[in-house]
Parts: C-alpha cells; structure tokens; sequence
C-alpha cells in the first residue's frame, strides 16, 4: 500500500501541470471558454478517468486531456474552422463514441495492426513540432510575417523567462525530478509577477465552476458532414496515443500478460473511450492515458491502487482555479515546447531508406505543423501509404484495412473541402 501511495502520488505529480496547461490552452482568446470553467473540466476528467483506470482496468495509468489533441480543438477546430466550442465538444463527444465501439469489438485490433508503424510515428513527430510551434509563438520566440509567414520574434523579457523555465525544467529532468515541469511554470510565473508582468489574483481559491462549459457541448450540432474529418481526426489520435502508451509503458514495466501482451488492454482502452466522451461532457478536449504515468510504475506502482492514489490528488485542484490563472502564456510555453520535443524523439525510428515507407511518414509529420491540423496529417499519410506501395509494386503488402482506411481519406478530404450549411 505505502509503495502504491508514493507511485500514485509521484505520477500526480510529474502530470499535475496539465491542470494548469490545458485551461490555458483551451481558453485561448477568441475560443470563448472560460479558465475556470475548463479547469474544473480538466480536473473532473482527471480525478473521474483515473479512478476509473485504477478501479476498472486495474492499471497503474492516469487519464487527463491529451497534450496535442487539445491544441488541435482549439487552433485548428475552434480558431481556423470557426466552429463553436459548445459544438466543437460535440466532436469529442462523437470521437469518444466511436473510440468505444471500436475497442469492445475486434476493430480496435484489426486497425491497430494495419496502420503502419512509420504513420504511427510520424503522427506523433508531427503533434511534437505542432506543439512546440505553439510554445514558441505564445513565448514570443517567433512571429508572424507577410512575406516569410513566420519570423524570429523579439527577445524581450517573457521569451528570456520562457528559455529560463525550459532550462530549469531540462535540468531536473535529468535528475528524474516529479516537479521538472512544475518548477519550470512556478519560476517564470514568479519572476513576472515580481517585475509587474503579472497580476496576482484578489483571491487563491473559489469553488469549481461547473456553470460555464459543464454539459455545454451541442452534440447534434456536431452532426455535420463538414465535421466528420475532425471526429476521425481525433479518433484516430486517440487510438494512436492510448495504444502507443499502453503498448510502451507496459512493455518498458513488464506489466505483460502470460501471451506477452499488455495486461488488460481492451480494459484500458474502454477507459480511454471514456475519457474521451466523458472529456466533451465535463467541457474540455479528449482524455487519454498519459505517459507520464511511467514514472509512478517506476516507484514501483503495479495495481489499479497507483492509480487511485494519483486520482485522490487531483481533488484539491478543483479550488485553484483563481491560482491557476494568474499563469501566463509564456509561463505554460516552455512545457509545449519541451512535450513537442519528447514527442518528436519517436522520428528516430522511422526508416527513410525506402521511399515508399518513408516519405508517407514525412508528409505526416510536416502536414500536422503546416496545415495546424493533425487530420490533415493523418489522411495524407494513409493516402500515399497505399499509392506509393501500389506504384512500386508492393500491393500485397498493403493490409485490406488500409485500402478501406484510403477511400475513407479520400472521401473525408473531399468533405473537407466542400460547404455545407
């Protein structure tokens, strides 16, 4: 139990800057949700999901809304497609009910194993640079510009603070230190605060706020054909996330079954599911099992407890809302940027010796940052997956399910492209 406890604790504590990340994010001006509203959400997603991990699925896991998927609904959904949030969490609430149907059938297993690893990777490299692309912009480091689209921004004192905070934070990264991302958004958080950057609220602590996104989501509204690219998109991010953790995690932890596979996967995946749909109804972006995680089951946390120790120190967070917002953009920048980064070291194994197997993952990965939209990525990746297998004359090779998964792309594209009412 005491072992489980330091686990629980310890996961809480290496992911505990999402309560903070992803309100900022989702509230990002000219979305029209509220801090508080969406940190109550991220927060409920947290402290429900995880004790369903730990409960349910008896794994050491802690759900919260997934770093990527939360900047894709926002920049790429709320911001360039002009979709209202309250429709925009119909969409998660959508992708979270196919997610469901997916894992309880045999479809979940089929489309695990036809999808490509290099497109499995590639879709992560590209969240990585999409992440950090926003890091960047909301530190100031980079700018727009007319004739080069983006340039190098100024120096001033928040880009200096978010270089600072990153450095801090890398340091104790490699001290394995819980607090790495933490300390990072503490310190530049602080010394903006000391020199007037930012204002300290009139008061620490309130009540959660389940008045301003709770149950605010328009699921028919969601129902347009112009919106299925995004459903997909995000269930598809989902599916490639939970199982890339899963499988990962469990592997590195020997937390494997007597087959060798990861112990109680479709178990884990219901719950992602969940976390999804769940996330769209609290009001805020898709839950998903999060990596951090492997630092708990490092302390040795091996049972579904690890998880409910993590989900019991998520309560507190529910009051912190006024705290929490007093953080500003370039204070939250430098976890983008360092998350980006982790994210991008799965390009390493991606070959790129064959052309065919190579260029399908490179499209992925630069279409996600250049079009801001990970659905983007992922149909052109599956598109010239199966073209280029077809012209080099590899066409056995090709699953039966990514023929299926091209036409849909195919199609998606075409809807994407069209107006509807």
């Amino acid at each position: 139990m005491r072992t489980e406890a330091i686990a629980g604790i310890t996961t809480f504590f290496t992911m505990a800057y999402i309560v903070v990340v992803n309100p900022s994010i989702l509230s990002t001006p000219g979305t029209g949700m509220a801090f508080s509203g969406v940190l109550t959400a991220t927060v409920l997603v947290c402290f429900v999901m995880t004790l369903f991990m730990g409960l349910y699925a008896k794994l050491p896991f802690a759900v919260a809304p997934g770093m990527g998927i939360n900047a894709f609904f926002t920049f790429t959904i709320i911001l360039s497609q002009k979709v209202w949030w309250q429709t925009a969490l119909g969409i998660i609430f959508w992708a979270g009910i196919l997610f469901l149907l997916v894992s309880i059938t045999p479809i979940r297993e089929t489309i695990a194993k036809a999808i490509p690893t290099e497109l499995r990777l590639g879709t992560a490299a590209g969240i990585g640079i999409f992440l950090t692309f926003i890091g960047l912009k909301n530190a100031g480091l980079i700018a727009s510009d007319a004739v080069t689209f983006v340039k190098l921004g100024e120096l001033g004192v928040p880009a200096l603070l978010t270089i600072t905070a990153a450095g801090l934070s890398v340091w104790l990264l490699t001290r394995q230190s819980p607090f790495a991302f933490l300390s990072g958004i503490f310190f530049a958080t602080v010394v903006g605060w000391a020199i007037g950057l930012v204002q300290a609220p009139e008061r620490f602590f309130s009540a959660p706020d389940f008045k301003t996104v709770f149950l605010k989501l328009d699921i028919l509204g969601a129902l347009k054909l112009s919106l299925l690219p995004a459903i997909i998109g995000i269930l598809f991010t989902d599916l490639f996330d939970s199982i890339s953790t899963f499988i990962g995690v469990a592997h590195a932890a020997d937390l494997l079954d007597e087959q060798g596979h990861p112990r109680n996967l479709k178990q884990g995946l219901i719950v992602d599911s969940f976390a999804t749909l769940g996330a769209g109804l609290a009001g805020t972006s898709s839950g998903t099992a999060y990596i951090e995680s492997i630092a708990g089951i490092n302390m040795g946390g091996r049972t579904g407890l690890t998880s409910v120790f993590t989900a019991l120190c998520f309560l507190p967070c529910f009051f912190l809302a006024p705290l929490a917002g007093m953080v500003p953009a370039y204070a939250t920048a430098s976890v983008l940027i360092l998350v980006g980064a982790s994210m991008f070291r799965s390009v390493g194994k991606i070959s790129f010796s064959k052309i065919e197997e190579g260029l399908p993952a490179f499209l992925t990965i630069i279409l996600i940052p250049l079009t801001f939209s990970i659905t983007q990525g992922i149909l052109w990746g599956f598109l010239s997956h199966v073209g280029l297998y077809l012209m080099v004359g590899r066409r056995r090779e090709i699953h039966p399910v990514m023929y299926a998964l091209a036409l849909v792309s195919v199609g998606l594209l075409l809807l994407g492209h069209a107006k509807f009412s």
